[in-house]
């Protein structure tokens, strides 16, 4: 575009990091081609709603989000990616003003075939299932988001993510240092690596996990990672005594556990047995923890309300949690039947209600466990990176072991990493 042609564009987004990783990534490149990027509200020459699909739910909200703008903006260029994009497409593009839709294989073709829309002219950028879209977030000063790896091929019975992002691939190893140097020079300081099946990591360049892991290590500029999720069948032995010899490496792990019954993960179509999962936990803690040393932060994701799930099999999921891991943080959601999926003809489906009060309590037992974390790791010395945003007055970071912490503002450790006392 020349000089007088600049257009506006807004971003919304909905669902994972993943999400915001690619979104910031497209605006890193409408901003390259000439566009301001505005808030939402400011009536943009251009939308870009970036979907979710991970229930039922959020398919209606991104739909409806693409409503709203075109009811706030009718004379805006809109255009839609995402996982509800993916699976939902005629019913996007069906709606009125939509100009564009991007499946999970058009991703690179966001940017310049918006642009060429814009400037009515035609473009052609191929792109295959194969290709996966490097990302990373910018627009935090402290922390980005990096992805390293997108789709799965695992097609658990409940979910609708190998379909909405397709077969597991990688960005090389290279590229993933290259962007880690990038986001370094922009001053970030932490990078949380993100992917639907992270530890998946080499199926579509032949590298592992590890080499990722290692090569990241030793970027210059950063100073922390973490791994955003893992499946515990993917946290080797090999990798977490690595992370333990004394790298960039937090003692901080999210992972899925989705139900602590053994019927359960085999009909769900799980790669281990809650016995295997206990050994993940236990082996981490062992490698990290000791004298003096922070406790490892465990934030696991567990489903409630899966087909079958009896009143006796969820008793058992929360007795695992309370007595046998006894993670820091819970991440409770509760079954969505997904058309499609081989649980949405599952016998024994759960209501609504049972849903919602199962919900409740593994909250509450978050809660307390959250709270319990937070108290045993009272007088241990640890690293805080200090954010820049001001909340009245103070100044919030997190831990390496991912306990937030607040002390009164001081501009001068924006972005820097110093020692407190927990």
């Amino acid at each position: 575009m020349g000089k007088g042609d600049c257009k506006t564009i807004a971003f919304l987004t909905l669902g994972c990091k993943l999400n915001y990783a690619e979104t910031s990534t497209y605006e890193r490149g409408f901003r390259e081609a000439g566009f301001d990027v505005v808030p939402w509200g400011a009536g943009a020459d251009v939308y870009l709603v970036n979907t979710c699909s991970v229930t039922s739910v959020a398919d209606a909200k991104s739909r409806n989000l693409v409503r709203k703008v075109l009811r706030v903006n009718p004379e805006a260029v809109v255009v839609v990616t995402g996982c509800s994009a993916q699976l939902r497409r005629a019913d996007y593009e069906a709606i009125p003003g939509v100009a564009r839709v991007f499946g999970c294989d058009e991703k690179a073709r966001v940017v310049p075939e918006t642009v060429s829309l814009v400037q009515n002219r035609k473009t052609v950028c191929p792109a295959t299932a194969a290709d996966v879209f490097p990302a990373w977030s910018s627009g935090e000063r402290t922390r980005s988001f990096l992805k390293v790896q997108d789709g799965c091929d695992n097609f658990c019975a409940y979910c609708t993510v190998p379909y909405a992002r397709g077969r597991s691939r990688n960005v090389p190893v290279a590229e993933c240092v290259r962007n880690a140097g990038e986001a370094a020079a922009l001053g970030v300081k932490e990078i949380v690596l993100t992917g639907v099946n992270t530890g998946d990591f080499g199926r579509s360049t032949g590298e592992t996990f590890l080499e990722l892991l290692q090569a990241l290590n030793a970027v210059e500029g950063i100073e922390r990672y973490r791994i955003s999720s893992i499946e515990p069948n993917l946290l080797t032995d090999e990798i977490i005594d690595w992370i333990a010899s004394g790298t960039k490496f937090q003692p901080h792990f999210h992972i899925p556990l989705q139900t602590g019954t053994d019927e359960q993960l085999a009909a769900m179509g799980r790669k281990y047995t809650t016995e295997f999962f206990a050994g993940r936990v236990d082996y981490v803690r062992k490698a990290l923890e000791g004298p003096g040393k922070p406790l490892v932060f465990f934030g696991i994701d567990v489903m409630v309300g899966l087909p079958g799930e009896t009143p006796e099999q969820f008793a058992r999921t929360l007795g695992f949690l309370r007595d046998r891991v006894r993670p820091a943080f819970i991440h409770v959601f509760p079954y969505s039947r997904r058309p499609g999926t081989p649980a949405a003809s599952m016998p024994g489906q759960v209501c609504e209600a049972v849903k919602k009060e199962r919900v409740a309590a593994l909250e509450e037992l978050c809660s307390q466990l959250h709270s319990e974390f937070g108290q045993a790791n009272r007088g241990v010395r640890e690293r805080v990176l200090w954010e820049s945003t001001d909340h009245g007055g103070f100044m919030e970071g997190y831990t390496g072991n991912y306990i937030r912490v607040r002390k009164p503002w001081e501009p001068s450790l924006c972005g820097k990493i110093t020692e407190v006392t927990i």
